[in-house]
C-alpha cells in the first residue's frame, strides 16, 4: 500500500485558534513505507529514492514487526546547523560508485512529521492523534528524527524562525485528516524568503569569465497543472517568469551544462516570444528552486537566485505558488 504526500497550499499565518505550527524544514519530502520488513523510501512524485539515502536502512531496527508509513522530509545540516538544500544536492542523482563518499560529507537526517499507517490506515484520525501516536513511536535516531510541534503563538514563532534563518512554518489544522495526494487547505506554507519552484525553459549565454557558457537560466510556470488541463480539455502553457542569472556554484554551472547538451532543442518551449536577445532552449524537463524578492508587474521573478534542483516535482506540476495553487 503506497501513499502520495499530502500538500501545503502557500498563505498567510492563520489565527491561533485550531492550528498547530511546525518548522518547515528545507529538504525533499519522503514517503517512508515498510511492509512485512521491507522498506522503500518514495519521492514526493514517487520514485523509489531508497538506495540513495542509505543511512535510514538502520531505521527498520526501531519499528520491529508492525508495518508502518511515515511522513517526512529528508535534510542535510551546514556545518551552521541549519538545512542547507544545497548540501543536500550533492547526494541527489549520485552514482553507487561516488556515494559512500558523499555519507561522510553529506550526512542526512529524516525528519519525521506524520504518521500514515500503523498496521491499519490512520488518515482519518485527526492531525493530534496522528502526532501523539507518532510521539509513541520514539523514533529518534543518528540518521532520523520526531520534531516537535507546537499549538499557537504562530506569529512568535515564525519571528523566531525569520531570526534563525530557517525557510518559514508549516501550519496544520489540529483537526485535519490526512489527504494523500491532496492539497486541501488545511496545511498553509509561510515562508520567510519568496520561494518558488520554476520549469527551466533554456538558457542564455554570459559574458566575462562566463563567455560562451551559461550566463542566465530562462524560468516559467505552467498555467494548468497537467490534471487540470486534461479536465478542461486544454494544453498547458508554459508562461516565462524571467531571467536567473545569480546563485550558482562551478560545479552546478558544471552539472546544467552536461544536462543541457543532452536535451536542447531549437523550438521556443515557452508561450510567448521571450524579451531576451539569442536564446538558447532545453526541453522543459528540469525543474529548479529560486529564491527571489516579489513578482514585478510584468509577472517575472525580482532579485530572483538559484538554489538547486529538484529531481523530487514533476515539471508538468509547477504553477506559481502565489496564485495558491501550486
Amino acid at each position: 500500500m503506497l501513499f502520495k504526500p499530502m500538500l501545503a497550499k502557500t498563505g498567510d499565518l492563520p489565527g491561533d485558534d485550531g492550528y498547530a505550527f511546525e518548522i518547515k524544514w528545507d529538504g525533499i519530502r519522503a514517503m517512508y513505507h515498510y511492509f512485512g520488513g521491507q522498506a522503500k523510501l518514495l519521492s514526493r512524485n514517487m520514485l523509489d529514492i531508497t538506495a540513495q539515502y542509505p543511512e535510514l536502512s538502520a531505521l527498520a531496527n526501531s519499528l520491529g514487526t508492525v508495518n508502518i508509513v511515515l511522513d517526512g522530509e529528508i535534510v542535510a545540516f551546514g556545518a551552521d546547523g541549519k538545512p542547507s538544500f544545497s548540501l543536500l544536492q550533492t547526494r541527489m542523482g549520485v552514482s553507487p560508485a561516488n556515494l559512500k563518499s558523499r555519507l561522510a560529507t553529506a550526512p542526512i537526517t529524516y525528519m519525521i512529521f506524520d504518521l500514515l499507517y500503523l498496521n491499519r490506515p490512520v488518515i482519518d484520525l485527526p492531525y493530534t492523534q496522528r502526532r501523539d501516536l507518532l510521539e509513541n513511536l520514539r523514533l529518534d535516531g543518528s540518521y532520523w528524527q520526531t520534531p516537535s510541534f507546537k499549538i499557537g503563538n504562530g506569529q512568535d514563532l515564525l519571528t523566531a524562525s525569520r531570526k534563525l534563518g530557517l525557510e518559514g512554518l508549516i501550519a496544520k489544522k489540529i483537526q485535519s485528516k490526512y489527504f494523500p495526494g491532496k492539497r486541501t487547505g488545511d496545511w498553509i506554507k509561510l515562508k520567510n524568503q519568496q520561494r518558488q519552484e520554476l520549469v527551466i525553459g533554456g538558457y542564455v549565454t554570459g559574458q566575462g569569465s562566463r563567455s560562451g557558457k551559461i550566463g542566465a537560466l530562462l524560468v516559467g510556470y505552467y498555467d494548468l497543472t497537467a490534471e487540470q488541463a486534461a479536465k478542461l480539455g486544454k494544453l498547458q502553457q508554459l508562461i516565462y517568469a524571467g531571467k536567473v542569472g545569480t546563485g550558482f556554484s562551478t560545479s552546478d554551472l558544471a552539472a546544467l551544462e552536461k544536462s543541457f547538451l543532452k536535451i536542447s532543442i531549437n523550438y521556443n518551449p515557452f508561450s510567448t516570444s521571450l524579451p531576451v536577445k539569442q536564446p538558447l532552449f532545453i526541453q522543459p524537463l528540469l525543474v529548479g528552486e529560486f529564491e527571489f524578492t516579489e513578482w514585478t508587474p510584468n509577472n517575472t521573478l525580482r532579485h530572483p537566485s538559484f538554489k538547486g534542483l529538484r529531481q523530487d516535482k514533476d515539471p508538468q506540476e509547477v504553477i506559481r505558488e502565489s496564485q495558491g495553487k501550486e
